[in-house]
């Protein structure tokens, strides 16, 4: 079944990462998995990293690894602003894992409640997501 189509751009640091029409985004913030269709109320959300998935059609599926970042659905339009938005098939699971393995020794090394701990804790989730995503790619 067809469902109306919206705007949808994901914009990172580097640049547009995505920018076309979509019948549905699904993403997860910090209070669980959201689904949205056209015509949703607007919203604006934190991004926890995940697995993005933009469907053109029901079948027609852009996936990313998502970081972390912002959401915005206002008058029809969805924009995402995140940190990183990568092609499944452009991660490295043992670059990823390495990362992981040098950021939780970080994060035991920093003080607890300090915004080095902080980060390298941020730092340690994306690459577990993303790594999750390597693997089920």
């Amino acid at each position: 079944m067809a469902h109306t189509k919206f705007k949808c751009q994901v914009l990172t640091p580097e640049g547009e990462a995505f920018n076309g029409e979509v019948e549905m985004v699904s993403t997860r913030t910090g209070v669980g998995s959201l689904g949205i269709l056209a015509n949703h109320a607007p919203l604006m959300g934190m991004l926890e990293p995940t697995e993005l998935r933009l469907y053109r059609t029901e079948s027609d599926i852009v996936r990313f690894a998502q970081s972390e970042g912002y959401l915005q659905m206002a008058e029809n339009e969805c924009l995402i602003l995140v940190e990183d938005a990568i092609p499944p098939d452009r991660l490295n699971r043992s670059d990823l894992e390495e990362s992981l393995r040098a950021c939780e020794q970080e994060v035991e090394r920093a003080d607890e409640g300090t915004e080095e701990h902080e980060r390298h804790r941020r730092d340690a989730r994306r690459y577990r997501a993303f790594i999750d995503i390597a693997g089920s790619s």
